[in-house]
């Protein structure tokens, strides 16, 4: 065998197993998932639109996706991924494959979270189903920790819209007792990553598509002020990173503000950026606006924090 041929064998087996560990997938209820409601008409399916996007309906067996950072640059660093969607869909382009493969370059290990979508049709209490499964991301990864190769206390969650509603509720909610826990390892997060996050359920400032899928359409007062997680920030809430268009029109700025000066009120470490221009869903898609750098910003951020290597 001439040693070109037994470099090319070399770079197939080394691209193969990457893309395998790549594709790796931990089941978030291999026991069953609390609270469901069986029904087999309910099935999952991707759908690629016009715009190139890649979009999943009607997920019900939620589960990890494992992107490891290449062990020569490994941080020790973790984040969870909850992509976007209005809880109507999920995207898994430009808000989760992509995104994934960029905290790798950077040395973090990403963990893409395919959560279920609020629904009726399949939970008995759809306002607590998006949660059950992100608390339950935290744990097993957390739980699994040195497995990975990671450390417990470095794991964060990063959510785009109503992913980024996810990311905060759990950053709120990480003691709510939504499902019963058989461990003591806890699901908050040490920090997130929010980007044009839907944050309260106000119908004056909500995305209303986001705030009706979750809790219905006629939500009492004390249900809409339990989710609104501007109003349950305290000071063990942890530290964010948020990003936003100033020209969003789909989820107004004032969620992401309100986020801020919540945890401001309580002096936690917080960082934001309202770009001027560039809508809402940018993600990592390639657009002409200064919103294309918040990639840049986010990696200050985590490296003022100790959180990946300086450069």
């Amino acid at each position: 065998m001439n040693n070109t041929l037994t470099a090319l064998i070399m770079i197939f087996t080394m691209a193969f197993s990457t893309l395998k560990a790549q594709q790796e997938t931990i089941k978030l209820w291999p026991d069953g998932v609390p609270g469901a409601i069986e029904n087999s008409s309910y099935t999952e399916e991707a759908v690629e639109g016009k715009d190139g996007i890649t979009r999943v309906f009607r997920t019900k067996d939620p589960e990890l996706i494992v992107f490891p950072a290449p062990k020569d640059i490994a941080t020790g660093t973790a984040i969870i991924i909850c992509p976007g969607g209005g809880y109507h869909i999920t995207a898994i382009d430009h808000e989760r494959t992509k995104v994934a493969q960029w905290l790798n370059k950077i040395g973090i290990t990403a963990f893409v979270l395919k959560y279920r979508l609020p629904s009726d049709k399949i939970m008995e209490n759809k306002s607590i189903g998006p949660l059950q499964d992100a608390q339950s991301a935290m744990r097993i990864v957390r739980q699994d920790a040195k497995k990975w190769n990671i450390k417990a206390d470095r794991i964060g969650i990063m959510g785009f819209s109503a992913g980024g509603r996810l990311a905060s509720t759990l950053s709120t909610h990480y003691l709510e007792n939504v499902y019963p826990v058989k461990t003591k390892v806890i699901a908050k997060p040490d920090f997130s990553i929010l980007l044009y996050p839907v944050i309260s359920m106000d119908p004056q400032v909500t995305h209303m598509g986001s705030r009706t899928y979750l809790l219905g359409k006629n939500p009492t007062k004390e249900l809409e002020q339990h989710f609104s997680n501007e109003l349950t920030v305290d000071k063990e809430t942890p530290m964010a990173f948020i990003a936003l268009a100033g020209d969003d029109k789909a989820v107004p700025v004032m969620n992401s503000i309100s986020y801020f000066l919540a945890l401001k009120k309580y002096d936690i470490p917080a960082e934001m950026h309202i770009y001027e221009k560039g809508g809402h869903g940018f993600g990592l898609k390639k657009i002409d606006s200064t919103t294309s750098f918040w990639t840049e910003d986010c990696e200050h951020w985590l490296r003022m924090h100790k959180l990946i290597k300086q450069s």
